[in-house]
């Protein structure tokens, strides 16, 4: 008979839940983050497991890793998709860890992804030069905003950085204070600049690139580094089954509640990942400025709604071409996107 195990992770310790076919609890307990003792503790069960179930929380990469490598049966549960029955009165940590394991002998753990350990350095590369670029345009952004409500105008902000301290004091008179804001700031977008820089340049000479690569810089508004972000954070397209799942996953689809036509509230809208769905918010952003055809359609959905949406229903549209691209590893195709 075989046996399951369900582990409720926490920042420094999970606790650990070995049931049999039966759902009779064999063994249970709470372990410190510590591979070594995780993998000694398990061991006298290894042979008969038939699945071992962890949730998709922020720290799992080392313990699913860990545990793979020693030749573990692995499970990357989903807890967006997993509720225990609401009229338990009491739930903890034991009965969470139970539950991962009742669900896995029945044979119905919401599955997530287990993204392949030797890509996730480079893409990881890349969360952190996007982590940098938010925050040079939030210090652009506010530099601009001071020269707006200073001196009436907002010049572009790749003239600012250009610009030595002199220069710069110079626009604000006698307000010192102000000059001396404008110098350290662009010190630190010079300084991210480089850094960003710097990223990109390691992402590219590690990354292992696919076939599916070159066909996505067919796509017009996205270049390498967006190329790699999209490839990269995407994974296996065949996990996707089809277009809609792909596009969900990228944020790109409403997430409305409606009855009866009318609006009766939001499902998650965060639901999905970031990364991919900052990817193609840049991408239409940049295919507005060399695809006309991608104006077009912004202009036309802007003058019903908002740029926002209009952004968001573009970046829709870039997603589900991407889906297809790495699916049928065929090159962008304007016509298919805009008929």
């Amino acid at each position: 008979m075989g046996l399951y195990c369900g582990i409720d992770l926490h920042s420094n310790n999970g606790v650990y839940a070995v049931t049999d076919g039966e759902d009779r609890l064999l063994f249970r307990r709470r372990l410190p983050n510590d591979l070594a003792v995780v993998l000694r503790t398990l061991e006298p069960f290894r042979e008969q497991l038939e699945a071992v179930a962890v949730e998709s929380t922020y720290n799992w990469y080392w313990l699913v890793d860990g545990l793979q490598a020693h030749g573990y049966p692995m499970r990357l549960a989903n807890p967006a998709k997993m509720e225990q029955y609401e009229g338990l009165k009491q739930t903890d940590d034991n009965t969470d860890a139970s539950f991962l394991a009742h669900l896995l002998r029945l044979g119905i753990l919401p599955q997530g992804y287990i993204y392949p350990a030797e890509d996730r350095p480079v893409r990881d590369l890349l969360r952190r030069r996007m982590l940098l670029v938010h925050q040079r345009t939030a210090l652009i952004l506010s530099l601009q905003g001071m020269f707006c409500r200073e001196i009436g105008s907002t010049p572009s902000w790749r003239k600012i950085v250009q610009e030595d301290a002199e220069a710069l004091c110079q626009r604000f008179g006698s307000q010192q204070e102000l000059g001396f804001i404008a110098t350290e700031q662009v010190e630190v977008i010079r300084f991210l600049a480089r850094k960003i820089r710097l990223f990109e340049k390691r992402a590219l000479e590690k990354a292992t690139l696919r076939t599916s690569y070159e066909k996505l810089l067919t796509m017009p508004g996205v270049g390498k580094v967006l190329g790699l972000t999209i490839m990269f954070e995407t994974g296996q397209i065949s996990r996707f089954a089809k277009v809609g799942n792909y596009t969900s996953y990228c944020r790109g689809v409403s997430a409305k509640r409606l009855s009866n036509g009318k609006k009766k509230g939001e499902n998650n809208r965060k639901s999905g990942n970031a990364y991919l769905a900052w990817a193609f918010v840049e991408a239409a952003h940049h295919a507005m400025r060399v695809c006309p055809q991608a104006l077009k359609f912004y202009e036309r959905k802007k003058a019903k709604t908002n740029g926002a949406v209009a952004t968001k229903a573009l970046a829709s549209k870039w997603s589900k071409a991407a889906y297809y691209i790495l699916r049928r590893q065929e090159a962008f195709d304007l016509k298919r996107v805009f008929g």
